[in-house]
C-alpha cells in the first residue's frame, strides 16, 4: 500500500509541476518609420526610385534593394544611442544619423524584453537627394510616422 501512495504522490507532484507552453504574441521592438514627401508639395508623398538602404558597417537591408517606395520601416540599434543609415536613390547617396534614448521594457517571460526609443532627433544628413528632414514623432513606441524626408 505504501508503494501505491508514494507512486500517487510522485505522479501528483509531476503533473502539478508542469508548466503551460508560453508563446510570444505581444508586440516586439517597433521600427522607425520614415515617410518620403514631395519638396514642392510637402503634403503629398513622393516615391524614391531605385532605393537602397544599409546601416553603417552593414550589408544592404533585404527589403530595400532597388525598390521604389514612399515609406520606410527601419530597425534602430538597441545597443547604441544612435543609428546611421545610408540611403541611395538613383545612384545618389545620403547619410542620415538618428539619435535617441533607449527604454528597455519587460514584455513577458516568453517574449523577453523590447525597446522603445525616446527623444528621437536627426543629427546629420548629407543633403544630396534628401533636401530636408523633420522629426514628426520623437517617441518610437509604435509603427507610425516618425521622420519626414522631403526630396
Amino acid at each position: 500500500m505504501k508503494k501505491y501512495l508514494i507512486a500517487l504522490i510522485i505522479l501528483t507532484l509531476s503533473i502539478a509541476s508542469c508548466e503551460k507552453d508560453d508563446f510570444c504574441i505581444d508586440a516586439t521592438t517597433p521600427n522607425l518609420v520614415i515617410r518620403l514627401y514631395d519638396i514642392n508639395n510637402p503634403l503629398n508623398y513622393k516615391t524614391a526610385s531605385h532605393l537602397y538602404i544599409w546601416a553603417e558597417g552593414k550589408d544592404t537591408l533585404v527589403n530595400y534593394k532597388d525598390v521604389s517606395l514612399d515609406s520606410i520601416a527601419l530597425p534602430l540599434d538597441p545597443s547604441q544611442d544612435f543609428t546611421t543609415y545610408h540611403l541611395s536613390s538613383n545612384d545618389t547617396e545620403d547619410t542620415i544619423t538618428i539619435n535617441y534614448m533607449r527604454n528597455e521594457i519587460f514584455v513577458s517571460r516568453s517574449c523577453g524584453y523590447k525597446y522603445n526609443f525616446n527623444n528621437l532627433n536627426i543629427s546629420g544628413v548629407t543633403n544630396n537627394w534628401i533636401l530636408n528632414t523633420q522629426t514628426t514623432n520623437q517617441t518610437v513606441d509604435n509603427e507610425t510616422e516618425h521622420i519626414k524626408i522631403l526630396h
